[in-house]
């Protein structure tokens, strides 16, 4: 088959003539239909690449009205601080929702899941079936491997309505399946870190929502007279936020306050050495409990999750503050004296430091609790000021430690 080819000699002067015109008219057609259209948009392909930065293409008015410039606007250019701005107000097909927790504005808010809990759930079947119950409570013990004896027995005291959660500090986890509840337990380890750092961490009030109440516990406890169930009852009939079981024996101890009583079932007040309480309704004669085993409500531990300081470790000072979360702290606080427990006293985190300057590693992290006892109590202390400064009021009179 041949091929038809046009000489452009062939062509008539006339025929060139009207191509050359109706190029000419179409050219300033087209530019009189673009100044008419000052700004164009023009919006990137939904197929778009995603191995390359996408480019946006603006076309801007100039300062005279008349003058036109294309600017290039990389959409990778702040693009940590541009993706949790609100979108345009009449943009409605874009999600925000301020109420949202932050950083979720942009979903639905019935897809929002801003709580979340321990429980232990199977890789198959439906998910709606995993769970055949779904604890209350939770409690916690910061554990060496040492101590598993005490712990099992601890543990034997609570209930399947209890969520049990071990935090390690020796690094030895795999031992405690020689238990048949530490299988269904949940192990947290890092090594020679103490309940506070861990309760900071892996306490979060978002994901222990699901409890009514938690327990914080240390792990030489004796708990021979304690029944948890029965101590739930009381701090419910009681009205208790924040509260622990009254402590025997009676000596080494440092407070009257958590001391039992054996004709009681609860107190919240008690009589200290001369000078100690300047005002009956302040710890240490009120509104107090020890950080060896408190018992948090939910909604209190909400409020002493954020006084927790991440560098104080060790927590002292925290007791005489637990008060600030409390109204009335004196009618919320107290001791459960019909459910009592035992202090071991045993030195088993103490050991966990390291010699230097030729003092023993227990006294090493003595010098340190002490030490954040202080740091602690300034701290609370500079910040209240600042608070009353700023708002313009006077700071109101409050020798509590």
């Amino acid at each position: 088959m041949g091929i038809l080819t046009l000489s452009a000699g062939s062509r008539k002067p006339n025929e060139t003539m009207r191509i050359l015109l109706t190029t000419f008219f179409g050219v300033v057609f087209g530019f009189l239909i673009g100044v008419s259209f000052p700004t164009l948009s023009l919006t990137k392909s939904n197929k778009s690449s995603g191995f390359f930065p996408v480019i946006d293409l603006a076309y801007s008015e100039g300062k005279s009205g008349s003058e036109t410039v294309l600017s290039p606007l990389s959409s990778m250019k702040g693009k940590s601080s541009s993706s949790m701005q609100a979108p345009n107000s009449n943009d409605t097909s874009k999600i925000w929702v301020p109420s949202n927790p932050r950083g979720a504005e942009r979903l639905p808010p019935g897809f929002v899941v801003a709580e979340s809990d321990y429980y232990l759930r199977r890789l198959w079947g439906d998910p709606k079936e995993d769970l055949t119950s779904a604890p209350r409570y939770l409690v916690t013990f910061t554990v060496g491997y040492d101590q598993r004896k005490n712990i099992d027995a601890c543990v034997k005291k609570f209930s399947e309505n209890f969520t049990i959660l071990l935090f390690h500090y020796d690094g030895r986890v795999s031992e405690w399946d020689e238990f048949e509840w530490s299988k269904n337990a949940i192990h947290v380890s890092a090594r020679k870190q103490t309940k506070w750092w861990y309760a900071k961490r892996f306490l979060h009030p978002d994901i222990v929502a699901p409890y009514d109440y938690i327990f914080i516990w240390d792990e030489d406890l004796g708990v021979e007279h304690f029944n948890a169930e029965e101590y739930i009852k009381l701090v419910k009939k009681h009205g208790l936020e924040i509260s622990q079981p009254g402590l025997e024996p009676n000596k080494g101890l440092t407070w009257q306050m958590t001391k039992r009583r054996g004709n009681s079932e609860v107190h919240k007040i008690t009589e200290e050495k001369p000078g100690w309480c300047t005002d009956p309704h302040l710890p240490p004669c009120a509104a107090f409990v020890e950080i060896m085993a408190p018992v948090f409500s939910r909604d209190a531990w909400r409020c002493v999750w954020h006084m927790i300081q991440n560098d104080l470790v060790h927590g002292w000072g925290l007791d005489f503050a637990l008060r600030k979360c409390i109204e009335p702290a004196h009618e919320k606080i107290g001791v459960v004296d019909s459910q009592w427990i035992v202090h071991q006293t045993i030195p088993s985190l103490g050991n966990q430091g390291e010699s230097q300057d030729g003092k023993k590693p227990w006294q090493g992290v003595k010098e340190r609790c002490r030490k954040e006892w202080t740091m602690f109590q300034n701290r609370l202390a500079s910040a209240e000021r600042t608070y009353f400064r700023t708002a313009g009021l006077a700071p109101p009179n409050s020798n509590g430690h």
